[in-house]
């Protein structure tokens, strides 16, 4: 697996972020439940958010993001980056593989 830091940036007032953020929570929710996410939250100040992801690809985890109603509705942005955790706390062993 290959892990990512995703940086979502708001492009969009936060009244439209607020209008999308309960399907994109639920969207969030799905990478939960397959494995993909480790964590998610909104940057402090409120204009974006972090998510650590795993995935077999960029091209995978891309493509996972491009449904996030945040990129459908156009009011925000993904960047990714790709890291190697050499170093974690013993915890995320079996997460990170």
């Amino acid at each position: 697996m290959k892990h990512f830091i995703v940086d979502i940036r708001y492009i969009a007032p936060i009244s439209e972020i607020e209008r999308v953020l309960a399907r994109h929570r639920a969207f969030l929710s799905e990478g939960y439940e397959a494995g993909l996410l480790l964590m998610s939250g909104p940057k402090n100040p409120r204009k974006g958010g972090i998510v650590v992801a795993r995935a077999e690809s960029r091209e995978a985890i891309e493509a996972f993001f491009a449904r996030d109603p945040y990129a459908l509705e156009n009011v925000a942005t993904h960047h990714f980056t790709e890291f190697s955790p050499v170093r974690r706390q013993a915890f995320l062993d079996e997460w990170v593989g």
